[in-house]
């Protein structure tokens, strides 16, 4: 491994500890916030473990900072990410996996993921900071989405918004789906 290319686990590992430092909490304080066990985050802290997406979320909320900033690597001017690389994120709640594609740099606040999702999987996600916005293009497949009671049946080439500050689904009703997540942090 060159020294400009870094295992997605160090990099989350150097992120968990300069963001905590940078907020002057302890291991065990962040721990409590997250609600994730202290052993769980010394051992990230340490680069060992696969976090799931719902850990890194916790962490990045109580951190108050977007996933990205915990798992983004070191970006170069010209970036391509093949079709399955870049970090990678699964759920524990559903056959859900996420991508990271573009971290937000500094002063932006937008992410950009691919999400492949298996059939008859639902993941619904926990309402994100005030302001948040996805949007969502989908690739293939058919999925429902959006807001808890507002969802929407979308197919392939379809676009959808939408506030994702209140608890949001995101469920594959026939053959694996993808999609382009971008979400807005305001």
């Amino acid at each position: 491994m060159s020294s400009s290319t870094f295992a997605p686990i160090d990099v989350l590992a150097r992120a968990l500890r300069r963001e905590r430092d940078q907020l002057g909490v302890s291991v065990s304080e962040l721990a409590k916030r997250a609600g994730v066990a202290k052993s769980t985050l010394s051992q990230l802290e340490a680069g060992v473990g696969n976090p799931s997406l719902e850990t890194l979320w916790a962490l990045a909320s109580a951190l108050e900072v977007q996933v990205s900033q915990l798992i983004a690597p070191p970006q170069h001017p010209v970036q391509v990410i093949r079709a399955g690389e870049g970090t990678r994120l699964a759920s524990e709640q559903a056959d859900y996996v996420v991508h990271l594609l573009a971290a937000c740099p500094a002063g932006a606040r937008r992410d950009i993921y691919r999400i492949v999702v298996e059939p008859a999987s639902i993941r619904e996600s926990a309402p994100h900071p005030p302001g948040t916005v996805e949007h969502v293009v989908l690739c293939s497949g058919r999925a429902r989405l959006g807001p808890v009671g507002q969802c929407v049946e979308l197919g392939a080439g379809d676009y959808i918004s939408y506030a994702a500050d209140v608890a949001h689904v995101l469920e594959a009703l026939s053959e694996p789906v993808t999609a382009v997540m971008l979400i807005e942090h305001r």
